[in-house]
């Protein structure tokens, strides 16, 4: 992700096994876009202005991929841009990788033994944010990494003074809600009544506007949601905003073994979006300035009754309304988001959505055009290591995959910003048989 939105992209289901000229620690720029996008769509702030806060004329042209590397560490979890130094940042689960644009390893941050997920980058103060989890220790926080600072090499993430901390007390408390009621906290499982809206922790992260529309960029926190197809609370994506202005009062160093609780005691904003039950809930999220909306990409759910999309859009001219969070034992009422009512459309659920990569990296440029992301393993002297790259794409809004290569032809005119389509209105299709697989979060 970015400046105000953004990061992470690629299917589980279609993972890549990259096998392009992988040098370990290194990569290769694939080709040189020479050409903005020039998006039209409805997009509710200055178009000129791009993720990085500059003027687009004054923004380097684009390489069509970026070669994230190949490390010995988790999946490929999330990206982020800093357009104007001309940096991306890959997560790796364990390890946060910086790179300039022709895929060249700038520096590393690594003895991270959570669970580091999605990336933004806030133009504002030049850090990077991520989601970072330590479920048996029941602590969950946002990460704060200094990008200038990261000048080197596997850089201690408890050590190097590169990383700090913010502990959300509001995961916290839904993760270990005991709904049962018997006094006993199940952990990490999908297989319990309790974690409230089945809450399995966080993991996308973006940055854009108040959901309630009053004004100022928002650091958005989506949970991480158990695939359970028994329980009717799951149904929902359960978003929390914050305003991070005044967060130097809370932020720690990491202490892995000692883990802190200093951070916001509640969100500024708490919101549902109704999706049906995915599994481990957004895995990347991202605000596309170009429209104005937000994109939701998912392992996608097994649940029968749901289509089981893999990307979602939040409307982002809709505001929340206050209504029933479906499925709870007690009645419970939240604060509602809109899916954008375009792409595949399921009737009797009445969700709309696409089938998409992003799962493993999603940033949006603002003009029409996204960063997706592959995941792939590749052997290096009888070593496993997994890999990750940022591809270049255009939205096109077409179904059932509404992103289309960078290389690849368009139709006459401007890519649509999402929430346009080259065709006219959702499709409603018939839901598909759910996939057999096992899925990491």
């Amino acid at each position: 992700m970015r400046s105000r939105t953004h990061d992470r992209l690629a299917a589980l289901v279609t993972s890549v096994f990259v096998v392009s000229t992988v040098v370990v620690g290194t990569g290769g720029v694939v080709a040189q876009e020479q050409s903005q996008a020039q998006g039209g769509g409805q997009g509710t702030r200055n178009r000129s202005v791009g993720a990085a806060g500059l003027p687009v004329d004054r923004l380097s042209p684009l390489p069509t991929a970026v070669d994230g590397g190949a490390w010995q560490s988790g999946h490929l979890q999330g990206m982020a841009i800093d357009r104007a130094k001309g940096h991306m940042y890959f997560s790796f689960t364990s390890l946060l990788v910086k790179t300039d644009l022709n895929g060249r390893p700038l520096g590393s941050v690594t003895g991270l033994t959570g669970h580091l997920g999605d990336l933004d980058f806030d133009a504002r103060d030049g850090r990077i944010y991520g989601s970072l989890e330590y479920k048996a220790a029941k602590a969950f926080y946002i990460a704060v990494f200094d990008g200038d600072r990261i000048t080197r090499m596997n850089m201690d993430a408890q050590s190097s003074g590169v990383v700090s901390t913010v502990h959300l007390q509001e995961v916290v408390k839904d993760y270990t809600a005991d709904l049962n009621g018997d006094g006993v906290f199940d952990g990490d499982t999908a297989t319990t009544p309790d974690h409230r809206y089945g809450c399995s922790g966080i993991d996308g992260v973006a940055f854009g506007p108040a959901f309630d529309g009053g004004g100022g960029v928002r650091l958005t926190v989506a949970y991480g949601v158990y695939a359970n197809t028994g329980r009717q609370d799951n149904d929902h994506q359960v978003l929390l905003q914050y305003d991070v202005q005044g967060w130097k009062e809370y932020e720690r160093p990491l202490t892995e073994d000692a883990p802190h609780t200093s951070g916001p005691a509640a969100p500024d904003g708490k919101y549902f979006a109704y999706t049906g039950n995915t599994t481990y809930g957004v895995q990347n999220l991202e605000y596309d300035e170009h429209s104005g909306n937000w994109l939701l990409a998912v392992y996608k759910g097994t649940k029968p009754g749901f289509p089981d999309y893999s990307l979602f859009v939040l409307d982002g001219s809709k505001a929340p309304v206050l209504g029933t969070v479906r499925g709870q034992d007690r009645p419970e009422q939240g604060l509602l988001l809109s899916l954008l009512p375009r792409g595949l459309h399921d009737a009797p659920s009445g969700v709309y959505g696409w089938e998409s990569t992003g799962q493993y990296g999603l940033v949006s440029l603002d003009d029409g055009r996204f960063y997706l992301a592959e995941s792939g393993t590749v052997e290096v002297d009888g070593v496993t290591r997994q890999t990750g790259r940022a591809v270049l794409h255009r939205w096109t809004g077409r179904t059932p995959t509404p992103f289309s290569p960078a290389g690849a032809p368009l139709s006459a005119g401007s890519p649509p910003a999402p929430g346009t389509s080259e065709i006219s209105g959702p499709q409603t299709v018939g839901r598909p048989s759910p996939p057999l697989r096992t899925l990491a979060p």
